[in-house]
């Protein structure tokens, strides 16, 4: 291919992923994570799709796809880095109390872990 044709190409190629990439970057926001169970589900959801696209030819159109999943994976991660946190203080409220013999504190906290923990993994 000579090196007009292939610019003529990239050209073409950037015009028509362009207009695309311009308006998702001012108005795409993903699909909400406002909740650990809509996190997770977004999560799981979206890793399939990236994984689907992934999984043929990366074309202009396929790197917008990816684009847009990636605003919904990163408000599932958002919301997951905060449950996790949360998580991590839970258990260190069980630890402390099981070092104080508190069995009250441990068995709600412990139960409210347990319970926040498998809407994670189970």
């Amino acid at each position: 291919m000579t090196l007009f044709r292939q610019l003529s190409f990239a050209t073409a190629s950037l015009l028509i992923a362009a207009p695309a990439l311009a308006s998702d970057n001012d108005h795409f926001k993903g699909q909400p994570a406002d909740t650990l169970e809509q996190a997770v589900s977004n999560f799981s959801e979206y890793n399939q799709k990236l994984e689907n696209v992934l999984a043929g030819d990366l074309t202009p159109e396929t790197m917008n796809e990816v684009h847009q999943l990636t605003y919904t994976l990163e408000n599932a991660l958002e919301k997951l880095d905060d449950e996790i946190d949360d998580l991590a203080d839970t258990l260190e409220h069980v630890h402390k109390a099981s070092e104080r013999a508190d069995t009250d504190t441990v068995r709600s906290a412990g139960e409210q872990y347990l319970n926040n923990s498998r809407k994670i993994i189970k």
